[in-house]
């Protein structure tokens, strides 16, 4: 059996969209077919949008929802804390699936998605981590046929790759059907498709002002290599990501100026 074929001692699965989403259910059965070991460790609610963050000033409260699955009243990144330095302490996962997502992430969206935060939670703390998301047009049509039919496969190609060092990788699924989607593909991050955040105003019943976040999206330009270029064409997408944000250009600007000025 070759290193693709074969399967992984133990595999931890989390979200960002709750324990009961759909999109885990998915991961689940294809973590079936690639791990001897499934452990689930998830949020109890959805946690959308909490990117990295970690609870410091609560108590994280944990429920067991069945064997090896657990459900956490914290964000994705207490929810991979909480199961490699305690739930699984003695036995830690081999990989660490954060998914699949209900939308994609993509661009500088990563910076804000929980699903990424995850995976990039599981880099933090030494293991291999894969983020995967399914994207749609019409919210009410996921595909998660898409995502159940090419998972296994994609992550069998990405676990056979030799890695100097634990890696956080970044999947979007096509909105196409799985028998016409193209092949894997590395890419770029890019800006991606979010333009702004806007607050949006509401009444509740009662006559008290509450407001609403809100993500600004619309086309933008992304290079032929980027993620989103790439999903838009059909493929799926795999996009390497680290913690290193430094802007190269800004960084030798900056040194050039202060070393003119001293």
């Amino acid at each position: 059996m070759s290193l693709a074929e074969s399967k992984v001692p133990r595999v931890l699965l989390t979200n960002d969209d709750g324990i009961d989403a759909p999109g885990l259910a998915v991961l689940e059965a294809v973590a079936a077919e690639l791990a001897d070991e499934v452990w689930v460790v998830a949020p109890e609610h959805d946690q959308s949008g909490t990117s990295h963050s970690i609870s410091l000033h609560s108590p994280l409260r944990v429920t067991q929802q069945g064997e090896r699955r657990f459900g956490v009243v914290g964000t994705p990144g207490d929810c991979v804390v909480m199961a490699v330095r305690h739930l699984m302490v003695d036995a830690p996962p081999t990989v660490v699936l954060s998914g699949i997502n209900r939308g994609a992430n993509l661009g500088v969206e990563t910076m804000f998605s929980g699903t990424v935060g995850a995976a990039m939670t599981g880099l933090l703390l030494g293991l291999p981590a894969i983020a995967l998301s399914q994207t749609f047009r019409d919210r009410e049509k996921v595909r998660w046929d898409t995502a159940r039919a090419l998972a296994p496969g994609v992550i069998r190609q990405l676990l056979a790759v030799s890695h100097h060092a634990p890696t956080c990788l970044n999947v979007n699924f096509p909105d196409v059907d799985a028998a016409v989607a193209g092949p894997l593909t590395v890419t770029r991050q890019g800006v991606g498709l979010v333009e702004g955040i806007d607050v949006v105003p509401q009444v509740d019943p009662r006559g008290f002002a509450y407001h609403w976040l809100r993500f600004q999206r619309g086309p933008r330009e992304n290079a032929p290599d980027s993620e989103t270029a790439v999903v838009g064409s059909g493929r799926v997408s795999v996009t390497p990501l680290n913690f290193d944000r430094t802007d190269e250009q800004t960084f030798a600007t900056l040194a050039a100026a202060l070393q003119r000025a001293g």
